[in-house]
């Protein structure tokens, strides 16, 4: 997804930076982030049921599916794992 500029006033990418930047970080729950993303990642998923998939890349800091429309989701990977290696 494209990150284009918006006109000034409400709403635009200006104002979000500037309420972005008097955001407390320790007012952030991480558990609520977590599971807004994995809500993101389940719609995600729902969208490709019935889509052929014809590449997957795992990098340094997301997983990139391609679809054969030409479609391509990003995975994160700050969302944890259910294995742990020892």
């Amino acid at each position: 997804m494209a990150i284009e500029s918006d006109p000034p006033g409400n709403g635009s990418i200006e104002q979000l930076l500037k309420e972005l930047e008097n955001i407390d970080l320790k007012d952030i729950d991480p558990d609520a982030l977590r599971e807004a993303e994995f809500e993101q990642t389940q719609w995600v998923l729902d969208e490709l049921v019935g889509k052929t998939i014809v590449k997957a890349a795992v990098e340094a800091t997301r997983i990139v599916i391609e679809t054969s429309e030409g479609n391509r989701y990003f995975f994160y990977g700050f969302m944890g794992s259910g294995h742990h290696g020892k």
